[in-house]
């Protein structure tokens, strides 16, 4: 996996990804701390209603922003949106009002928001081989659950010589360097291959190539199983630990760390794993122990057994996640990844809109049993959902056949001519000359 760091433009955009995400870590932390600051006891709803802010920046700017994004040189976009995110971290420490830490989260979101998908469909350009790209992936997942132990760490060490106002400027360093690292590299730039087309078919471009593509619906009912799973480790392990097993914060840390160990764990084997087994096989086990954790959760184990329940969660999430990937790039066009990685970013995160006030409403009114049973049913429903969805034959090259093109469409050139049109095989995706699936 540490082999593909030899790639410079990678090894670059790692790095930028690492040194950003510890900086959004540190963000984090300062911003509980600067919403108790101004909200005293308060604090609590002024971090859901920020939390509620984030996904819906992520849910209605991604589409929006990628349908410029093909007209902007993506190095200066990534670059420029660094700087955005930057310049409103600075800003945090500065606020004394609960609207201006809203007005704030959302531009520092929507920055985030047109980012990260552009930056996610570039990895896939600069890596084409797809064993490259599957260890570009786990690396990801990896770094991403590395920030979620060492910034809390960082943070509390940081805590002991400044304020938590300096937490912000240390988010605003993270920015700058991701671009300074973004800008030290050349990107193969994203083909505009809509030129004639309107704003709302390039905003809804990605929408449609994923719901007319059978393993990308199973993909959408698997991101609500992660959604889920998801949901009720970040909402309620402090929630179970100290309320219902009445521990304190170092048994918090710890169960959160054996979700993350299960991840990294699920992150380092599936680069081999995925070698001999096939994406929807192991998408679909990550997603079944999802399910059968949440609902063994029903038992209300003491900690003892919490722990391997967790880290069983965090292999499960991970087994979902890292792959997804693999299925956007195998299912557009390289000029039509950037929407397509857009659509998956907003349709990911409105499952976590559903599913972060669901677990969190019903903890608090109903006992932990009730999230384990809602979000553990949601769970298995979501399992069997992609099964239908997902078919299990599911080649990259498809016979079908083409019923409305021109016999001079250089298309059709050498397909076969039948009386229902023209008949020809090679790797299937939905583009402007294959609107629908072919089920043949």
């Amino acid at each position: 996996m540490i082999r593909i760091l030899t790639d410079r433009t990678y090894r670059h955009l790692f790095v930028s990804q690492v040194v950003a995400l510890l900086g959004t870590g540190l963000a984090t932390v300062a911003l509980g701390l600067l919403a108790y600051d101004i909200a005293g006891g308060d604090a609590g709803a002024v971090l859901g209603t920020a939390l509620a802010i984030k996904m819906v920046a992520y849910v209605g700017v991604a589409p929006v922003a990628n349908a410029f994004a093909d007209r902007l040189p993506r190095r200066a976009m990534l670059v420029g949106l660094d700087l955005v995110r930057a310049a409103i971290a600075l800003c945090l420490p500065f606020v004394t009002e609960v609207w201006q830490v809203y007005v704030l989260i959302f531009v520092l979101q929507a920055a985030s928001a047109a980012f990260t998908p552009t930056f996610q469909a570039t990895i896939p350009d600069v890596l084409p081989d797809e064993k490259d790209y599957t260890k570009a992936l786990s690396l990801s997942r990896l770094a991403y659950d590395l920030e979620s132990l060492i910034s809390p760490a960082l943070a509390a060490a940081l805590l002991t010589v400044i304020s938590f106002h300096g937490l912000f400027a240390g988010t605003a360093v993270g920015f700058l360097l991701s671009a300074a690292l973004v800008m030290s590299v050349v990107l193969p730039q994203s083909k505009a291959a809509d030129e004639h087309r309107g704003l709302y078919d390039r905003m809804t471009k990605g929408l449609r190539i994923y719901l007319a593509t059978p393993r990308l619906r199973g993909l959408l009912a698997l991101n609500l199983a992660v959604a889920a799973a998801g949901a009720m480790v970040i909402v309620n392990t402090v929630v179970y630990v100290r309320g219902r097993l009445g521990l304190g914060n170092t048994e918090v840390a710890l169960a959160l760390a054996a979700f993350g160990g299960g991840s990294m764990l699920a992150a380092l084997l599936l680069p081999r794993l995925l070698d001999e087994v096939p994406d929807r096989a192991a998408m679909l086990t990550g997603a079944a122990l999802l399910a059968v954790g949440l609902l063994l959760g029903l038992g209300m184990p003491g900690f003892g057994l919490l722990l391997p329940l967790w880290f069983a969660l965090g292999l499960g999430y991970s087994l979902v996640q890292t792959p997804t990937g693999r299925l956007l790039r195998r299912s557009a066009r390289a000029e039509d990844r950037p929407a397509l990685f857009a659509a998956q970013f907003a349709l990911s995160h409105a499952c976590w809109l559903v599913t972060y006030p669901l677990a969190g409403w019903l903890g608090a009114e109903a006992g932990l049993v009730a999230p384990f049973a809602a979000l553990g049913g949601l769970t298995a429903v979501a399992v069997a959902s992609a099964l239908w969805l997902w078919p299990t034959h599911d080649p990259e090259t498809v016979v079908h056949l083409h019923a409305d093109l021109d016999p001079d469409d250089p298309h059709v050139r050498d397909a076969e001519r039948t009386p229902e049109g023209f008949r020809h095989a090679h790797t299937f995706i939905i583009d402007a000359k294959h609107r629908r699936w072919s089920a043949h």
